[in-house]
């Protein structure tokens, strides 16, 4: 089970840290693990993906240089710290697992567990 937390209400320029903890078998150590987002009337979108160690890590345009990935497998948990928060940033947030075979995902195809989201909102 994945599950999301810290989405919430935050006013344009603020931050966010979402967690993503997995429970039950401890896969998440061991696999790479991506974030993602989807607005209403919108696709689901890649924001940041991060290989199964934390050495490699890949962002969306949308993302890059405003949000980071990281993981701390001790707790088998993957956070997503953002900054700089948009309008447009505001989205249902979902973590999801990486299948083995790959890196680092990129892609929807590339995962095949999800959480359930998070709901994070942007204010002017």
């Amino acid at each position: 089970q994945l599950v999301e937390s810290g989405g919430g209400s935050v006013q344009t320029g603020g931050s966010l840290r979402l967690s993503c903890a997995a429970s039950g078998r401890t896969f998440s150590a061991y696999y790479p693990m991506g974030w993602f987002r989807q607005s209403p009337g919108k696709q689901l979108e890649f924001v940041a993906g991060i290989s199964w160690n934390g050495g490699r890590t890949t962002y969306a345009e949308i993302a890059k240089g405003r949000f980071t990935i990281s993981r701390d497998n001790a707790k088998n948990t993957v956070y997503l710290q953002m900054d700089s928060l948009k309008l447009e940033d505001t989205a249902s947030y979902y973590c999801a697992k990486g299948r083995r075979t790959v890196e680092v995902p990129r892609n929807e195809l590339d995962c095949d567990f999800w959480g359930q989201g998070t709901q994070v909102t942007v204010s002017s």
